[in-house]
This record gives structure tokens, C-alpha cells and sequence, in this order.
């Protein structure tokens, strides 16, 4: 079983699918989130990159400008006011 991941902006949808593990840029420290992850609510650093593992093995990578994630039964929404311009 995989989780289920959005990433959502203002804007638009980044992507909305199943991944096997991602890579958060959380404020207290990163931190990787795998299947049956204890439920956590936390802030995302400003910038941040965040880094997923698609379930056909896809490595995906966006650097965000901060923003929240939630995290619960094996569903992931991570909320970003937008993409980090380089």
C-alpha cells in the first residue's frame, strides 16, 4: 500500500497521486514520511525542497516557500504559498 500525497498552492495543484515516501522540509528539521506514519501537523521551512518517491519510481523534487503539512492515515496534505523562483 502506498500514501496518497497533494500539494497544493494557491495557484494550482502541483501534484495529487500515490508516492511511497517523502522527503519534508520541516522548520524543526526534515524528516521522512513512510506507510502508517504516527498522525503530525508541522510548518515547512522557507525555502524548502521538497523530495517524493512515486510508486513507479519516479523521483520528484519542488523547492517551496514554506507553508503546513498534515499527515494522516497514510494521507498527506501538504499546503505551500508557492514555488521558490530561482
Amino acid at each position: 500500500m502506498a500514501l496518497t500525497l497533494q500539494v497544493l498552492t494557491p495557484e494550482k495543484t502541483l501534484f495529487e497521486g500515490q508516492v511511497v515516501s517523502v522527503h519534508i522540509p520541516g522548520s524543526n528539521g526534515p524528516f521522512e514520511v513512510l506507510k502508517d506514519h504516527a498522525p503530525i501537523v508541522a510548518s515547512l521551512t522557507n525555502p524548502g525542497n521538497l523530495r517524493f518517491k512515486t510508486v513507479d519510481g519516479q523521483g520528484v523534487e519542488y523547492s517551496l516557500l514554506g507553508g503546513v503539512v498534515e499527515v494522516l492515515a497514510n494521507k498527506i496534505i501538504l499546503l505551500s504559498p508557492g514555488l521558490k523562483q530561482d
